[in-house]
């Protein structure tokens, strides 16, 4: 008669994941969003994940989580681990017959610089599929099936991260508003187009050029920029624009700048590419058209 004992079971491997994530983020909330869950079943998964090793991971406290000696010492092993899980998964994703191409890229980015030159990739990437995909907040290249990303980052955050424009702030509108806008101070007696993503431009750029423009929160808010800009272009009022954002807009004349004070500030249009064979000639196609 065979012997079959019933064998030591582990943790599952969702329990295993979100301790990673959670130990390497600092926080229940951060791993929820990479992992795209609550942070309660977050903390579900932990608990579960402690009761398997008997003593505790966290410590929970008002001010959030923090890890225990023990958990400190597990970080490295299950970061390790998971990188090379990552490693694998793209591997086996590489067989496709089809190559296909993922892009991660901020919604912004997505509308106004990435989908004008759609075209220029496809041609500089024949045979390839281009699948893009709008993200408030860059994913994890070493973890998640993306082959680039492209967001508005400061570069010295982004280790071999490829700069494809210096970002530089400006006020922004229709030509025939422009006509009635002289002076900075003008700009008192207009409406100012806002974006939620980036709320503090306009009191960025007035302490850079000591404009008085009154109160720099009032005005018309928008939680897409693609909508701001769209407000601007239509005459509605002057937005305080990303100028890497709005090249074709003021190359064709539907935007201007109406007073000559443009700002550099640390954001850059960033591109982060994933380590695979299609890696170079990506690269060199995203800086081709930048």
């Amino acid at each position: 008669m065979p012997v079959a004992p019933p064998r030591p079971k582990g943790p599952h491997l969702n329990a295993l994941r979100a301790f990673e994530a959670a130990a390497r983020l600092g926080g229940f909330a951060a791993a929820a969003d990479e992992l795209g869950v609550t942070p309660g079943a977050i903390s579900q998964h932990i608990r579960s994940l402690e009761a398997w090793a008997g003593g505790p991971l966290f410590r929970r406290g008002a001010q959030g989580v923090r890890l225990t000696a023990a958990g400190e010492a597990l970080v490295p092993g299950f970061v390790a681990a998971f990188d090379a899980m990552g490693e694998a998964v793209r591997a086996l994703r590489a067989v496709a017959p089809r190559p296909r191409i993922s892009i991660a890229a901020l919604p912004s980015v997505a509308q106004l610089w990435l989908q004008p030159r759609l075209p220029a990739l496809r041609a500089a990437l024949p045979g390839m599929e281009l699948s893009v995909t709008v993200l408030e907040q860059p994913p994890n290249l070493l973890r998640e099936m993306f082959d680039a990303t492209l967001f508005m980052r400061d570069p010295r955050t982004v280790e071999g991260g490829l700069v494809l424009a210096r970002d530089r702030i400006a006020p922004v509108c229709a030509p025939g508003l422009a006509e009635r806008l002289r002076h900075p101070s003008d700009l008192s007696g207009h409406t100012l187009i806002h974006d939620e993503s980036w709320s503090g431009d306009w009191a960025t750029w007035a302490r850079a050029t000591g404009a008085e423009i009154g109160d720099a929160s009032r005005g018309t808010h928008f939680s897409l920029y693609g909508m701001a800009v769209a407000e601007a272009e239509s005459g509605a009022g002057v937005l305080l624009g990303h100028l890497p954002l709005l090249d074709r807009a003021l190359a064709a004349g539907r935007l201007v700048l109406p007073f000559d004070a443009v700002v550099p500030i640390d954001l850059s249009l960033v591109a982060e590419i994933a380590p695979g064979p299609m890696a170079g000639a990506l690269s060199a196609a995203l800086r081709a058209d930048a």
